[in-house]
C-alpha cells in the first residue's frame, strides 16, 4: 500500500464566497442560518422544469476588463473585491512573482458562447467582440484574477468536473510545499448555461423541485452557480488551516460513482493520512450530496466505512444547488464558517432520511463546536478530492 506523509498544516489567510445563498460571505452565512431554500426556475428558455441556484445580479465588468466580460468573470470580480484587501497583503508581502493563481471551473464561460452562436444563427456571424479565448476558455477567469490582482506567479486551471474547486488546495499546496512559490490565490467558479442543465436533465438526474439530499423522498438533483476564492500562504495567520487533501481517481464510469464508493472512500482516508489523523478526529463532514439515488447512498457508505456512522453529516446543496466546478471550493468556505461559529447548517429536506443511509445526517441546525471539518467532492469520471480543514492554531 502506498504510504501518504503526513504534512504540515498551510494557513488559510483569507475567502470571500458569492452563491445563490448571498453576494458576499455575509449574505451567503445569513441564508446558511436561515436554512430556507432559494432555488428558483432559471431564465433559460427550457423544455423541462428544474429549479436552481442563481447568484444575485453581478456588475459589469469595467471598460478596462470588458474583453473577459461573461457570468463567471462577473463572478471573479465580485470574489476579488471582497478580498482585495488581503490579496493585495499578500502580493506584498511575498512578491507577485510568488504569488499563484489556481481556480477550478467545469463550464467557464460557455453560456457567452452559447448565445454568440444564437447570434451567429439568426445574423450570419458572430457577436463584434466576441472574444472565444477571454470569455469562454477555462483559463479566462485565472487570467481574469491575475490581472485583478497583480500575482504572477504559475498560473492555471483545474477541470475535473466537481471535484475541481476542491482539488485545487492540493495543487497549490504542492506548490507552496515545494518552495515553487510562497502564496495562492485559489478558488472555484461556475456558472449555469444551456449545456449543462440539458446534459444534466438528459441522464435524467434534475430534478423539477429543491433537491432533498439523502432524503428517501429524493428525486435528482438541482445545479447553481456561484463560487469561493481562498489565500492560502506558507505562513501567517487567518481563520484556518488546510491540514490534507486526499484525491483518488476510481475511473470507474463516465456519469456513475464506483457502486462501493472505493474511490470516495480513497479520497478521504488519504485526506487523513496527509493530516496526520484518525477518524474521530473529524468533527463534521459537509457530503458531496447532490441528491440523486446513486450518490447519496454510495457516499453515505463510503463515510461509514471510513469515518464510522456517527460523524455528523450535512448537504449544503438544496441551498446552492449543485456549483459543479466551484461546488469544492464553496464547501470549503461552508466548512470553514462551521469552524467559526459553532454550528452546522441543516441539510434541508433530508427528513425523512433514507434507511439505507446509515450515517448521521442533520436535517435541523445543529449547534456544533468543530476543531476539524472534511469537505467531500466526487465528480464524473471518478475524480475524487476530500478535503480537511482545521480551526487556526
Amino acid at each position: 500500500m502506498r504510504v501518504i506523509p503526513r504534512v504540515q498544516a498551510l494557513p488559510l489567510v483569507d475567502f470571500s464566497v458569492c452563491s445563490a445563498l448571498g453576494g458576499d460571505a455575509r449574505e451567503t452565512l445569513a441564508g446558511l442560518s436561515r436554512g430556507a431554500s432559494p432555488l428558483r426556475a432559471p431564465p433559460l428558455d427550457l423544455p423541462f422544469e428544474t429549479v436552481c441556484g442563481l447568484v444575485p445580479r453581478l456588475d459589469a465588468l469595467p471598460a478596462s476588463l470588458s474583453g473577459f466580460e461573461s457570468p463567471v468573470a462577473r463572478i471573479v470580480a465580485r470574489l476579488y473585491e471582497d478580498l482585495a484587501a488581503s490579496i493585495s497583503a499578500t502580493v506584498a508581502r511575498w512578491g507577485g512573482d510568488r504569488v499563484a493563481v489556481i481556480l477550478g471551473t467545469s463550464v467557464g464561460g460557455l453560456s457567452v458562447t452559447e448565445a454568440a452562436l444564437a447570434h451567429e444563427a439568426r445574423r450570419g456571424a458572430l457577436p463584434e467582440g466576441y472574444d472565444l479565448r477571454r470569455q469562454h476558455g477555462l483559463f479566462a477567469a485565472g487570467e481574469l484574477l491575475a490581472a485583478l490582482s497583480g500575482a504572477r506567479g504559475p498560473r492555471y486551471t483545474v477541470s475535473t468536473a466537481c471535484s475541481s474547486g476542491a482539488k485545487v488546495f492540493a495543487s497549490a499546496a504542492r506548490l507552496i510545499r515545494a518552495g515553487v512559490v510562497d502564496a495562492a490565490i485559489v478558488g472555484g467558479v461556475d456558472s449555469l448555461c444551456q449545456t449543462t442543465l440539458r446534459g444534466f436533465h438528459a441522464l435524467s438526474v434534475l430534478a423539477s423541485d429543491p433537491c432533498r439530499p439523502f432524503s428517501a423522498e429524493r428525486r435528482g438533483m438541482n445545479l447553481g452557480e456561484g463560487g469561493a476564492l481562498f489565500i492560502l500562504a506558507r505562513g501567517g495567520e487567518g481563520p484556518a488551516r488546510l491540514l490534507g487533501v486526499g484525491e483518488s481517481g476510481d475511473a470507474h464510469h463516465m456519469s456513475s460513482p464506483h457502486p462501493e464508493g472505493a474511490g470516495a472512500a480513497a479520497a478521504m482516508r488519504g485526506a487523513l493520512a496527509q493530516a496526520g489523523l484518525g477518524a474521530a478526529d473529524v468533527d463534521h463532514v459537509n457530503a458531496h450530496g447532490t441528491g440523486t439515488r446513486k450518490n447519496d447512498g454510495i457516499e453515505a457508505s463510503a463515510i461509514a466505512s471510513v469515518l464510522g456512522r456517527e460523524v455528523p453529516v450535512v448537504s449544503t446543496k438544496a441551498l446552492t444547488g449543485h456549483t459543479l466546478g466551484a461546488a469544492g471550493a464553496l464547501e470549503a468556505a461552508f466548512a470553514l464558517f462551521a469552524l467559526r461559529e459553532g454550528w452546522i447548517p441543516g441539510s434541508l429536506g433530508a427528513a425523512p432520511l433514507d434507511p439505507e443511509v446509515s450515517i448521521r445526517v442533520c436535517a435541523e441546525r445543529t449547534a456544533l463546536r468543530c476543531a476539524v471539518v472534511m469537505s467531500n467532492s466526487f465528480g464524473f469520471g471518478g475524480s475524487n478530492a476530500s478535503a480537511l480543514f482545521g480551526g487556526p492554531t
